[in-house]
């Protein structure tokens, strides 16, 4: 999660804009902070971003673009 939040604000969107790479962002970002934060709501996202991580990704490019951080992060 910090890793990803240190990133400049164009390399976030690149990195969400690339199809499998978001896949793969998502997946080492929401476990990352389900590891560090715990919480149910985190949990069910970290499952659900398994086989749903590139409509993640592509709501979570709008959602940095518009309010600089991840969706429910």
């Amino acid at each position: 999660m910090t890793w990803f939040n240190r990133q400049s604000r164009p390399v976030q969107i690149i990195l969400l804009l690339i199809p499998v790479v978001n896949w793969i962002v998502e997946l080492v970002v929401r476990w990352s902070t389900w590891l560090k934060k715990g919480g149910l709501i985190r949990l069910i996202i970290c499952i659900l971003t398994i086989p749903l991580g590139i409509i993640f990704g592509w709501i979570d490019l709008v959602w940095v673009l518009l309010f600089k951080h991840l969706f429910l992060q």
